[in-house]
């Protein structure tokens, strides 16, 4: 891998550590801008939906821009956002603030995974996904704790802070280790000529495949908290400790799906989606009893998220490897995450905390039913690997 391509998981770090922040420091942050729980909550979703609906524009602004220099932009405009949020003396600043940062966060995504593509060989392009979404795996594992331990100690404020300093650091790694790309460099460069792309029909069942896989394992991530202390018994303080556990599952499953994604994208999809579906009607059952839950937990961290490689393989084959693409894969994939999160709030009042694993049970048959026909196409073909080894020969 070139050392790029490390360089870019690092501002993945720095962002998906920003976007997990509140989550991590919801109390501190109430009582600091003088407004109930709920409502800092309504802060995570602002961020999403920045994400989802924000970050495709703000790629359109900057395809014409050298792609280095369209990464410098991105650092500035999320810095700017961190900035506000650690000033912020008021609930509506702090709404502006996480709306920056999560437009400029989704963006950096989609053109991270773009310049990723433009700098690996065509078989080497999932392994280079995984390596730079180990920033999001890291920012789960290393990041939310980093953030929170800090926000606890030294105010929600430092977290902030803290976060702004990582991306300055990450800033001037990405000047001192990104190689100078030119917009147009194999990769298009004007919007028309990147969205022509969407006309294809068979992109956009990839795009929903990867919205329900991700949609799938939001609907229990986003409540493992509850879950474990509520429905199966954790102390609080363990929590912590498991979710650690969840993190490190989850930098293990992305390693070995980003060996195996070039090749057969479509078989790990398959596999880790049933894997899934088994370990989150587990994971239902099974709640109250410790050993079972926390398998089950781990199982979801090892085929949850972690398909993305794949998910990014697969998109990039039906589509293209431009930033434009890749970051309406993103909004799709953060269209799953507020899904799971807020269809399985919805549940947990009306059926109690075990109705988002059942969610997101469903979700991964809904996922599946997206794939199989695929898989059987694939099949009749000569094997699931037919289409990449035609592409080598």
């Amino acid at each position: 891998m070139p050392r790029a391509i490390y360089v870019l998981a690092l501002g993945v770090f720095a962002m998906v550590t920003s976007e997990f922040v509140v989550a991590g420091l919801m109390p501190q942050m109430a009582e600091g801008l003088g407004v109930g729980v709920a409502r800092i909550g309504y802060l995570i979703t602002a961020f999403a939906v920045a994400m989802s609906v924000g970050g495709p524009f703000l790629t359109v602004a900057l395809l014409k821009i050298p792609r280095k220099r369209a990464l410098m932009v991105l650092f500035a405009v999320f810095l700017v956002g961190n900035v506000l949020a650690a000033v912020a003396t008021s609930y509506a600043l702090m709404t502006v603030a996480r709306v920056v940062s999560g437009v400029a966060s989704q963006a950096y995504f989609g053109l991270a995974l773009s310049i990723a593509a433009q700098l690996t060989r065509p078989e080497a392009r999932g392994r280079a996904v995984a390596v730079t979404l180990n920033g999001l795996m890291l920012g789960t594992l290393l990041g939310l704790p980093m953030a929170t331990l800090i926000g606890e100690h030294l105010g929600w404020r430092a977290a902030f802070w803290a976060i702004t300093v990582l991306t300055v650091l990450a800033a001037l790694a990405t000047v001192a280790g990104v190689p100078a790309l030119a917009a147009d460099s194999g990769e298009g460069g004007g919007f028309r000529e990147e969205a022509q792309v969407f006309r294809n029909r068979r992109l956009w069942p990839v795009l929903v495949t990867s919205t329900l896989i991700i949609g799938a394992t939001f609907s229990a991530f986003s409540y493992l908290n509850p879950i474990l202390t509520e429905v199966t018994g954790f102390a609080a303080s363990s929590v912590p400790l498991l979710l650690v556990a969840y993190g490190a599952a989850t930098v293990v499953g992305n390693s070995v799906v980003g060996r195996l994604a070039d090749r057969f994208a479509l078989p790990v999809l398959v596999t880790g989606l049933a894997l899934n579906l088994l370990f989150l009607t587990g994971f239902a059952l099974f709640a109250h009893l410790p050993v079972p839950a926390v398998a089950a937990m781990l199982g979801i961290g090892l085929v949850g998220v972690t398909m993305n490689p794949a998910m990014t393989t697969r998109v990039q084959r039906a589509g293209n490897a431009r930033p434009l693409v890749n970051t309406v894969h993103a909004s799709f994939i953060t269209l799953g995450v507020i899904v799971g999160s807020s269809v399985g709030g919805a549940a947990i009042e009306r059926y109690g905390l075990r109705a988002p694993l059942w969610l997101g049970a469903g979700l991964a048959v809904l996922g599946l039913s997206t794939l199989l026909p695929e898989a059987v196409r694939a099949a009749a073909r000569g094997g699931w690997d037919a289409g990449w080894r035609a592409r080598q020969g």
